[in-house]
């Protein structure tokens, strides 16, 4: 064993533990998808309830899953959650105002 110690070519002196780069020195390091992602569905929920646009609810579905899927664990969920029940509500609403499946937009 101490043969093997003698052959390690690591020098101790030069060996560091590893920090993450902290957030608050620099900012460019944060991924602003998960906030995008909230606020675009949270416009097409609203465009999904008042126009009454399936299509626009279920993109709306698809970005709330995105921003929950991106986010961190520290961040604060009440406004994530928020969008998501609001995309929910938005495809719930036009199903039920009109059960018929949904028709393509093109």
């Amino acid at each position: 064993m101490s043969s093997n110690n003698m052959a390690d070519p690591k020098r101790q002196n030069k060996i560091l533990r590893y920090k993450p780069p902290s957030t608050e020195s620099n900012p460019t390091l944060e991924d602003p998808t998960p906030d995008y992602m909230n606020l675009l569905g949270m416009i097409f929920s609203m465009c999904g309830l008042m126009l009454k646009l399936k299509w626009c609810a279920w993109i709306a579905v698809y970005c709330s899953f995105i921003s929950f899927a991106n986010s961190r664990s520290s961040e604060d969920t009440k406004q994530m959650m928020s969008s998501f029940m609001l995309s929910i509500s938005a495809v719930v609403m036009s199903y039920l105002q009109n059960p018929q499946p949904m028709s393509p937009p093109w």
